[in-house]
């Protein structure tokens, strides 16, 4: 009896040493933000899952570690985040690392189309056209996260004077970047884990299928709305616009962190006039009150675009209804009758 128990301790024993053996064998993976974090889900699945630093309705604009983000980052085997023109806050914690991690700036994925900031807040010299038809002139965008369009300057701490570099840097938004993206991933976590290299590359086969039929049904979602100009809360949607050829105006705001003065608001008023804007669209994150100033006296509506997925669940479906969900904003607030 007795070495029957000690032979079930020792199978249990050697079984759950097994267990811990094989999931130190799956990396541990950290990702910034909830687009990012989504795709990279996808390619893991089965594998493993993910943690997620910015959470909930937090900007990474405007986001503080938590104690718990930093003990993931010292914890982890890869780290996935955009680059340091987005999430600011990661560039020390990151650097702290000391080479710990395999840390992958997305922003340098191999066939990733990236856009210049574009200059303005309303980005108004647009002065040249590509072969699609619709303009593709971007400017220097005031988007260095500390300069205020009506004069003013003010830096959230630890942005001021950060230059956040030529690109603008809201990349998933455009599913041909979210393919560049989710295959980079999957590069990197083959590289990382080979023993699961064969499910990395499979999972990316099947979102790549998923994100190619995502395209066709967002283009025929927003086609009945493409040339009726609308006002965004920041300039976030370049991506999207450039690939479905959709009209924006202008934003309210250069930068996120920086909420715009009297003389800014007067001059977006008077764009949203000038143009007949049919939409004005606030986030979720930042005060929608600004967006009812603009569009006193004038005939455009309100809605919402939610560009960080502040308001979604994290998981692999997120990048999805993100996706899915500015389109059907864009189509329901633009096709109101007047």
């Amino acid at each position: 009896m007795q070495k029957a128990v000690r032979t079930l301790l020792l199978t249990t024993a050697l079984f759950s040493a097994g267990t811990i053996a094989a999931r130190a064998e799956t990396p541990d993976v950290v990702v910034s933000i909830k687009p990012i974090h989504s795709l990279v889900t996808a390619i893991m699945q089965g594998v493993g899952e993910p943690a997620l630093i910015v959470e909930g309705g937090a900007s990474p604009h405007t986001y503080a570690l938590k104690p718990s983000n930093a003990a993931a980052l010292q914890d982890a085997d890869v780290v996935f985040w955009v680059g340091h023109g987005l999430e600011a806050f990661l560039e020390k914690p990151l650097e702290a690392l000391g080479g710990k991690a395999t840390v992958v700036e997305l922003e340098d994925a191999p066939g990733l189309e990236k856009l210049p900031f574009r200059e303005g807040g309303p980005f108004e010299a647009h002065d040249h056209e590509g072969e699609d038809g619709h303009d593709h002139a971007h400017g220097e965008e005031g988007h260095d996260h500390g300069k205020e369009a009506d004069g003013g300057h003010a830096g959230e701490a630890g942005h001021e004077g950060h230059e956040h570099g030529a690109f603008d840097m809201h990349l998933w938004l455009s599913p041909d970047n979210a393919r560049a993206i989710a295959a980079e991933a999957a590069r990197v976590l083959s590289e990382k884990d080979p023993d699961h290299a064969a499910a990395y590359q499979a999972n990316l086969a099947a979102l790549t299928e998923k994100l190619g039929a995502l395209d066709k049904e967002i283009a025929e979602t927003v086609a009945p709305v493409k040339d009726k100009p609308f006002i965004v809360f920041h300039d976030a949607y370049q991506y999207f616009e450039h690939h479905y050829g959709v009209a924006t105006a202008g934003s309210i705001t250069v930068s996120p962190e920086t909420m715009p003065g009297a003389a800014r608001l007067t001059e977006i008023r008077e764009k949203v006039k000038t143009l007949g804007a049919t939409c004005v669209f606030a986030e979720p994150q930042f005060e929608p009150k600004l967006v009812n100033v603009v569009i006193e006296g004038t005939d455009a509506k309100s809605g919402t675009l939610d560009p960080e997925a502040a308001t979604l669940e994290p998981g692999a479906d997120l990048y999805f209804t993100l996706m899915r969900s500015i389109a059907t904003s864009l189509r329901d607030c633009l096709g109101q009758k007047g």
